[in-house]
């Protein structure tokens, strides 16, 4: 079953009337930026348990750029017995038609974020310290991108549960 997609501007009287507006992006991402009233229900998380907004007669379930939505529009359609639709284009789209978003800088940025700017910068020194000091040094960015192979291909990231112990990650793990 396929949901119906809504603009940003559709989306928000819909949720004016009582719609339930549902994030399904993981907690660091909604954390640190969301819709102003929109309940998080990570996808990670969905069928786990009684879903927060049963009771809801119209969801709207959103995402940051509406990809996720859109590629799981099956499982949200079965989530729950009621009128749901995607909100097309996400988060991203909500900000560009100039809707309010709830943002806290204070958060750490998401643990996507945090691990592309860890490898990145790993790749990057390797290189750099294995044209200027030591061939050796390439094996750093090698490491990394086998690192990077390992984790799409078993779907278990090193990086991602060192950076969730990190200090400044704290509040992720309560």
């Amino acid at each position: 079953m396929s949901l119906k997609t809504l603009t940003p501007e559709e989306a928000k009287a819909l949720a004016a009337r009582g719609a339930v507006v549902i994030d399904v992006r993981d907690a660091d991402e909604f954390a640190r930026e969301h819709i102003p009233g929109a309940r998080n229900e990570p996808l990670s998380a969905l069928g786990a348990g009684p879903a927060a907004a049963s009771n809801a007669d119209i969801v709207i379930y959103h995402c940051k750029s509406g990809m996720r939505t859109k590629a799981n529009a099956p499982k949200l359609a079965a989530a729950r017995a009621c009128e749901a639709y995607i909100l097309e284009g996400g988060i991203e789209a909500w900000k560009t038609a100039g809707l309010p978003v709830a943002v806290d800088k204070g958060q750490p940025l998401e643990l996507m974020r945090q691990e592309q700017i860890s490898a990145g910068s790993l790749v990057v020194i390797g290189v750099a310290l294995g044209a200027a000091v030591h061939p050796g040094f390439y094996l750093l960015s090698a490491f990394v991108g086998a690192g990077l192979v390992f984790a799409g291909v078993s779907g278990f990231c090193g990086m991602a549960r060192l950076l969730t112990v990190m200090p400044w990650n704290r509040a992720l793990r309560a």
